[in-house]
């Protein structure tokens, strides 16, 4: 609850107004970017890098925020941007345009479910949201998932997917088109144990420097996506001397085929 109403507060604080069509803005946005990028309270993505400050400064502004409260919960998950839910939340309810969220849950034949739903300002209506219950987070393969947070905290789970929809639903433009990360979690396909094995035989002996050889075993620790799979495995392949006795269009070939995605 603190967490939320700290959010909130930071939600309704006025922004320095980033525009990239105005020279003299976009110098001014430059240099608070290079400031905040210097803090040592950002996250690292941030830290030193003008250019993603500059993002995050550009969408405080589209949705009202504080960029310090943008930054600390825009999360990189797999390689795509992705909010808090605590944050969509706490978005929706700083907004102005319905009543504090509330969640109506409860349990029938389809199990544990929860409905997000708020009252609209200006016409009172009672909007509700979309029905999420653990039938559908099972359909859907969530629970399923090795470390799912589904199995461990579903009451929770439900709740911060039902806002999602909700927000989803009645202010997309909060959410700016973005998943939250327990969502890209849940959605993001990974390596089976075939591609891991595939990596872990040609890792080792493959052209490419230590410090990133180290980066992909990391990542195949912490879990990598089939995204990253294919990606990791096209630098691994570009990196290895060509097979012996193979002509030109016989090389091109077997690498095409070896880093084709199956259909």
């Amino acid at each position: 609850m603190a967490q939320n109403e700290q959010l909130q507060v930071q939600l309704q604080t006025p922004q320095t107004e980033v525009t990239f069509g105005n020279s003299a803005s976009f110098e001014h946005s430059q240099r608070v970017a290079k400031m905040l990028s210097s803090s040592s309270l950002i996250p690292d993505i941030f830290k030193n890098n003008v250019q993603n400050t500059m993002i995050a400064l550009e969408m405080s502004q589209r949705i009202g925020a504080s960029p310090l409260m943008v930054m600390q919960n825009l999360y990189i998950i797999h390689g795509k941007p992705s909010w808090s839910s605590t944050f969509i939340i706490s978005a929706i309810n700083a907004c102005g345009r319905f009543s504090p969220l509330r969640y109506e849950v409860g349990k029938d034949e389809r199990e544990e479910y929860c409905i997000a739903w708020a009252y609209d300002k200006k016409t009172n209506d009672k909007l509700m949201g979309v029905r999420v219950d653990m039938v559908m987070a099972k359909a859907e393969g969530w629970v399923a998932k090795a470390g799912s947070k589904w199995k461990t905290m579903p009451e929770l789970m439900l709740r911060y997917r039902a806002a999602t929809f909700f927000g989803r639903t009645y202010c997309p433009d909060i959410l700016m088109g973005m998943h939250t990360a327990e969502e890209i979690d849940d959605f993001t396909l990974m390596t089976t144990p075939e591609q891991e094995d595939w990596l872990n035989e040609n890792i080792d002996n493959c052209g490419l420097d230590e410090q990133k050889k180290r980066a992909i075993k990391w990542k195949m620790s912490n879990g990598m996506s089939q995204g990253e799979y294919y990606q990791f495995k096209s630098e691994i392949i570009d990196s290895m001397p060509p097979p012996a006795n193979l002509s030109a269009t016989e090389i091109k070939e077997t690498i095409a085929l070896t880093i084709a995605e199956p259909k």
